[in-house]
């Protein structure tokens, strides 16, 4: 005969009832657990934010431009931003380590496409560069390309065990993976691209811990070549410094686009004409063909004004900030020179970009990350990002509230 009072037989069944369920719950929880651990939402929001303002304005400069090509831009822009995404979450997803054997395989090739590139009839010219190759309605620039594969591979080079760049050895490697490319994207002739590709190496090599003695010698190095260099530069790469240095020297011509592009800045004020009702771009005062491009930042200020400038700025502050924080926590020493050599390229772009509007720098032909218009560079972009958050998620501390 079973005594016990029947409140301890209930109990007992409930807690019976329920280990299954709480069984059932611990995979999901710990699944939970570890996405909110591998997600960087500092990092994912100001791209989504940035995404969705260079739509917004590439589908208004191009209902102002008016022509059919220039009304359909932002459909495709649309597809890239798809693509983009398709990329940055099968990056996230996966290890990041497997870039950096992969890169060894497609530096090679993208150096292939470089050279392919320059060869009249199969290489495309665009705004005065041979740097495209044409694939049915596909147009794609190999010099990103190339850019992605240089900047993996040299920080993979340099995060190996016997790697040391104070040897002369490794350092002269480096600059030969660095000098190859930037010279064949220089022939195209596209300087300003290949001015990207040399800041993050160079930045990788200081996070590398490159020795003072070294670093004096390539600064003094970099003193003496700079003005040699000047007497190479194509007579409009020229005139785009001297129109820099002397802004008055050439209004009409050389400096007219530079001068359109400060004064529509300007003309925004503190809160903008409005979408769409920017005047620079409807009239002609800015090149129509790059406005959803390379000036797409004095439309943004003249539309929405110091607010709406600022906001960009602030965004991609935001977003350099997470990169930076991820090379801080990575997991090893390719992780943090990957980190760092995305943050340097990304800001590269991100400054000469707006500066070139403001005046503080020559004009030069460099897309805003996430903003402007351009497949081959959006998609990049969005691998960079991909894998800086597959190293987010690859960190070693255990709290995702830690840096």
């Amino acid at each position: 005969m079973n005594n016990r009072p029947p409140l301890l037989d209930m109990k007992k069944a409930l807690l019976t009832n329920a280990e299954p369920d709480a069984a059932a719950s611990g995979p999901l929880r710990d699944f939970f657990e570890n996405l909110l651990y591998r997600t960087d939402w500092m990092m994912i929001l100001p791209m989504v934010v940035l995404l969705i303002f260079g739509e917004l304005f590439i589908y208004g400069t191009g209902q102002q431009v008016g022509d059919f090509a220039a009304k359909n831009f932002w459909r495709r822009h649309l597809i890239y931003i798809a693509i983009g995404a398709a990329v940055w979450l099968t990056v996230s997803i996966l290890d990041y380590r497997w870039s950096g054997p992969f890169s060894a395989i497609l530096y090679p090739f993208t150096i292939g496409l470089l050279v392919l590139v320059l060869i009249p009839g199969i290489g495309r010219k665009f705004f005065g560069a041979r740097s495209w190759l044409v694939f049915g309605p596909i147009n794609f620039q190999p010099s990103e390309l190339a850019k992605f594969a240089l900047v993996v591979l040299c920080a993979w080079i340099l995060s190996m065990k016997k790697a040391d760049i104070n040897r002369i050895l490794w350092l002269l490697l480096i600059g030969a993976l660095l000098g190859v490319p930037v010279f064949l994207t220089k022939l195209q002739p596209d300087l300003g691209t290949a001015m990207t590709m040399v800041a993050p190496v160079i930045g990788m090599i200081f996070a590398a811990k490159l020795k003072w003695r070294y670093i004096i010698v390539l600064m003094v190095a970099t003193a003496v070549v700079l003005p040699i260099g000047y007497h190479f530069l194509k007579p409009y790469q020229k005139e785009r410094i001297l129109v820099f240095l002397d802004p008055e020297r050439d209004k009409q011509n050389r400096g007219w686009t530079q001068l359109q592009a400060e004064m529509a800045v300007g003309a925004g004020g503190f809160s903008g004409k409005g979408f769409m009702k920017g005047t620079h771009n409807l009239l002609g005062y800015l090149p129509k063909k790059v406005t959803n491009s390379d000036f797409i930042f004095p439309v943004i200020a003249e539309e929405t004004g110091f607010l709406g400038a600022c906001g960009v700025v602030l965004l991609n502050m935001i977003l350099l900030f997470a990169i930076f924080r991820t090379a801080l926590v990575a997991p090893d020493e390719f992780g943090r020179y990957l980190c760092v050599g995305i943050a340097i390229l990304l800001f590269f772009h991100i400054y000469v970009n707006i500066a070139m509007s403001i005046r503080m720098c020559p004009v030069t032909g460099l897309p805003l990350p996430l903003v402007s218009y351009g497949g081959t560079f959006l998609v990049t972009t969005m691998t960079y990002l991909g894998l800086v958050h597959s190293i987010y998620g690859h960190r070693e501390r255990k709290s995702v509230f830690d840096l």
